[in-house]
C-alpha cells in the first residue's frame, strides 16, 4: 500500500462485529492453507473470555491486521505441546485469568498492508499487556513457511541455525527475532495441514523483565530507591558518645527525607584516635577495634528506630588475631551482615600491619541486591563484575582519600564499575583533617552517584554529586527497572554480550 494514502492508522479491540471482515482477512493472509479461518463460534468464545487480549489494526477505517492471545499456565503444558493442546481442541477453554503466560493464538496481516511494520505494533501491544497484567512472558508457536524449500537437506533444528546466522530469509522467524523473541525448542507435529512448515513449528518466548512473582506475604520490594549519602566532616570527639550523636543526626536527617540508605564513609571513627596519639599507628587502631562491637550494635537500633538499611561505612576489626577492614550492613529488619575490605592499601599493611579479607558476597534486602567494596577494591574490577554476575543492581563504595590523586582512582574507577556492570554506584567518602590522629591527617572527598549511560539515563552518567570538601548529604533516587530494561535493551549490552566462550571469571 502507499504511504501517501494513509489517513490513519488505529488500535482497537477486535468487536464481534468485525467478524465478517477478519475472516476475509484471515483467508487473505492464509491463502496458502485453504479453510484456514477462525469460526464465527470460535471468536464469540475468544471475546468472551478474554476481551482485552484481541485486537485488530485498522488503516483508514478498514482492518489490516489482527493479534489473538490468551493466557495460561505455562507449567501445564508440555514442553511439545501442540496447536491444538494449548487452544484445547481450539474452544479456548485453557484460557485462565489465573494463569502466568500470555499465549499468542494468532497473527495475521492482510498481504496488501504487508511492509509497514504493522505486526510490530501487534506485538507491542502484547507486551504492554504481559507487563499490565504482570505475567512472567509471552510464548506462541511460530511456523516455518521456508521450511519446505530445505526439508531434504536439513532438519528443523538446522534450518532454525541458518535463519539466525541470516544464511536462510524466513519472514516469519526473522520478524519474530527482530523483535526481541528468542527460540527456546522445536514443537513436532505443531500445526495440522501447515504443509509448508512441514507441521513443525518453533517455540517462541519473550521474557516480562518487570514480572514480579505474587507473594502471599506483605512485600515492600521497592522500585525507586532513595539513597542517602553521608559526607562526613572529621572532627575531635571527646568520647564514642560524641560520635555516635553526630551519626544519629546525620541518620535522622536522611530519615527525614525518606531514604532507603544511610551510607557512612571509610574509617569514619577514626577521630576516636585521637586519645591513642601517643601510641604507634598499629597500636592506636588496634584500640581503635575496640569500639567497632559497640559501634555496629548501635547502628543496627539506628537502621529499625529510624526505618533505613544502614550502609556503615568501615570499622577497624581483629579477627583471629588479624586486623582487618571491615564494614557493616544494619538492614531495617533487624539483621545484620558483614563485608570485608579485599585489596589493603600499601599505608594500610605498612602503618597498621592489616590484612586483607576473604569474603566477596552480594546482600539482598528489600531494595534490590547490593554489593558493598571499601575504597580501593573498587579499582579491581573482577570483584564488581563478581557481584554483577549475581545481580547486584546498586553498589556501595565507602572511601577514605588524603589527596584529589587517591579520590580521581577512585571516581574515575567507580564510574567505570557503573557502566560496564550496568548497575548504580554511590561512593561517600570523608572531608576535613585530623592534626592529633597520625597516618589521617587530611582527607578529601566529593559523594556521588553514578550510572549507566545509555538513553534512560543523563548523558554524563553522574545521578548527583556532592560539594567537594564540604560536610553535607546528598540525597537521590534510582529507579532499579531501568536496569532491567538496559540489560536486555540498552544500546550496548556489557553484561549479555560477554564473549563467555572465549574468557570466564569465578571466585576461587
Amino acid at each position: 500500500m502507499d504511504l501517501k494514502s494513509i489517513d490513519k492508522i488505529e488500535l482497537e479491540y477486535l468487536k464481534f462485529d468485525d467478524y465478517m471482515e477478519i475472516k476475509d482477512v484471515m483467508v487473505s493472509a492464509y491463502s496458502s492453507m485453504p479453510d484456514s479461518y477462525w469460526k464465527e463460534e470460535q471468536i464469540k468464545n475468544l471475546l468472551e473470555k478474554f476481551p482485552e487480549g484481541q485486537v485488530v489494526i485498522k488503516v483508514n477505517g478498514h482492518i489490516a491486521g489482527t493479534a489473538l492471545s490468551i493466557i495460561v499456565n505455562y507449567k501445564d503444558f508440555d514442553d511439545n505441546h501442540t496447536y491444538r493442546d494449548i487452544t484445547a481442541d481450539y474452544t479456548f477453554n485453557s484460557h485462565d485469568y489465573e494463569g502466568d503466560t500470555l499465549y499468542g493464538i494468532d497473527v495475521f496481516i492482510k498481504p496488501e498492508f504487508r511492509g509497514l511494520r504493522l505486526g510490530r505494533r501487534l506485538y507491542d501491544y502484547r507486551k504492554e499487556l504481559c507487563e499490565n497484567r504482570n505475567l512472567r512472558g509471552i510464548a506462541f508457536g511460530g511456523r516455518i513457511p521456508n521450511y519446505y524449500k530445505h526439508a531434504d537437506s536439513l532438519s528443523p533444528k538446522e534450518y532454525l541455525e541458518k535463519v539466525k546466522l541470516k544464511e536462510i530469509h524466513d519472514p516469519v522467524l526473522n520478524f519474530q527475532i527482530s523483535n526481541d523473541f528468542h527460540p527456546t525448542r522445536i514443537l513436532k507435529g505443531y500445526l495440522e495441514g501447515d504443509a509448508d512448515s512441514g507441521e513443525y513449528a518453533v517455540l517462541l518466548e519473550w521474557d516480562n523483565i518487570y514480572y514480579t512473582k505474587p507473594t502471599k506475604k506483605a512485600t515492600t520490594q521497592k522500585k525507586v530507591v532513595r539513597l542517602g549519602l553521608i559526607q562526613w566532616q572529621m572532627r575531635p570527639y571527646k568520647d564514642i558518645e560524641s560520635l555516635l550523636q553526630q551519626a544519629e543526626y546525620f541518620i535522622d536527617a536522611v530519615s527525614g527525607y525518606r531514604s532507603d540508605f544511610a551510607v557512612f564513609p571509610e574509617f569514619f571513627n577514626a577521630p576516636l584516635m585521637a586519645k591513642y596519639n601517643h601510641l604507634s599507628g598499629a597500636q592506636a587502631i588496634r584500640e581503635l577495634a575496640k569500639y567497632t562491637d559497640e559501634i555496629v550494635e548501635k547502628f543496627s537500633s539506628y537502621s529499625i528506630s529510624y526505618n533505613i538499611n544502614i550502609i556503615a561505612g568501615s570499622l577497624p576489626e581483629i579477627k583471629n588475631g588479624e586486623l582487618l577492614n571491615v564494614g557493616y550492613l544494619c538492614k531495617r529488619d533487624g539483621t545484620v551482615e558483614r563485608y570485608e575490605k579485599i585489596h589493603i592499601n600499601p599505608d594500610e599493611a605498612k602503618v597498621w600491619g592489616m590484612q586483607g579479607g576473604n569474603e566477596i558476597k552480594t546482600f539482598n534486602t528489600d531494595c534490590g541486591k547490593i554489593g558493598v567494596l571499601i575504597c580501593n577494591d573498587i579499582e579491581f574490577p573482577e570483584i564488581s563484575r563478581l557481584l554483577a554476575e549475581e545481580d547486584m543492581e546498586i553498589l556501595f563504595v565507602p572511601f577514605l582519600t588524603d589527596t584529589q590523586n587517591g579520590y580521581s582512582r577512585v571516581r574515575h574507577c567507580a564510574q567505570a564499575r557503573a557502566i560496564e556492570n550496568e548497575c548504580y554506584v554511590a561512593i561517600t567518602g570523608s572531608v576535613g583533617n585530623l592534626p592529633k590522629v597520625h597516618n589521617m591527617d587530611i582527607q578529601f572527598a566529593q559523594s556521588v552517584v553514578f550510572t549507566p549511560c545509555d538513553f534512560a539515563f543523563p548523558t554524563s552518567g553522574v545521578k548527583a554529586e556532592a560539594t567537594p570538601n564540604t560536610e553535607m548529604i546528598l540525597i537521590a533516587d534510582v529507579d532499579l527497572d531501568l536496569l532491567r530494561e538496559l540489560h536486555q535493551h540498552g544500546s550496548v549490552r556489557n553484561l549479555k554480550d560477554r564473549r563467555k566462550d572465549l574468557y570466564t571469571l569465578s571466585k576461587n
